[in-house]
């Protein structure tokens, strides 16, 4: 088990369910809500188990191997993305499921997801393979799929400045170069 794995299989199953609402007859109004309710939930889970697990230790290792710049842009750059997700999402619940500006709110929120997806499978989940061993990249899966199945039905959103969440990942860092946030641990 590898967490850029799990990373990528989230993904693939947001891409899925934004096309299964895509293919719902628009006067199937529950069946939109439902699919929506559990892709906001997923999207929201899937950014904060990334905020709590994967992207302090992607800073960790990135400082290790003297590249603080370019993994302090691309996790400033990822909480950012979470931020405008998370609006994204946000916005779609101003409208009713099935209306033409819930579709656009939908849309909104997909094309934020697509950039964001795209651009972390890059540069992040790239760098991340590159900058940690296999051993470290198991643990995290593990401590990844315990949050999101202890988190299934969702987590409440919070913005996140994505200096401060990066100032804050770089102070906890233990003697020993470790971060203090995003441990193994259960919570």
């Amino acid at each position: 088990m590898d967490i850029t794995q799990l990373i990528l299989d989230d993904h693939h199953e947001q891409r899925r369910l934004f096309a299964i609402l895509e293919q719902i007859d628009r006067s199937d109004t529950e069946a939109l809500a439902a699919v929506w309710t559990r892709l906001a939930a997923f999207l929201e889970t899937h950014a904060a188990a990334e905020e709590a697990i994967f992207y302090p230790v992607l800073l960790e290792v990135g400082i290790a191997a003297r590249r603080r710049a370019g993994v302090e842009d691309e996790t400033q750059d990822a909480i950012h993305d979470h931020n405008e997700i998370r609006d994204a999402v946000a916005d779609v619940a101003r409208h009713q499921p099935g209306s033409d500006a819930w579709y656009a709110a939908v849309a909104a929120a997909n094309r934020a997801n697509g950039d964001h997806m795209a651009e972390e499978e890059r540069e992040g989940l790239t760098d991340f393979r590159r900058l940690s061993g296999l051993r470290q990249r198991h643990d995290l899966a593990v401590a990844f799929a315990a949050y999101e199945a202890r988190n299934v039905t969702g987590v409440r959103p919070v913005d996140k400045d994505p200096d401060a969440y990066v100032r804050q990942a770089e102070q906890g860092a233990g003697n020993d170069g470790s971060l203090g946030i995003g441990g193994l641990r259960p919570a």
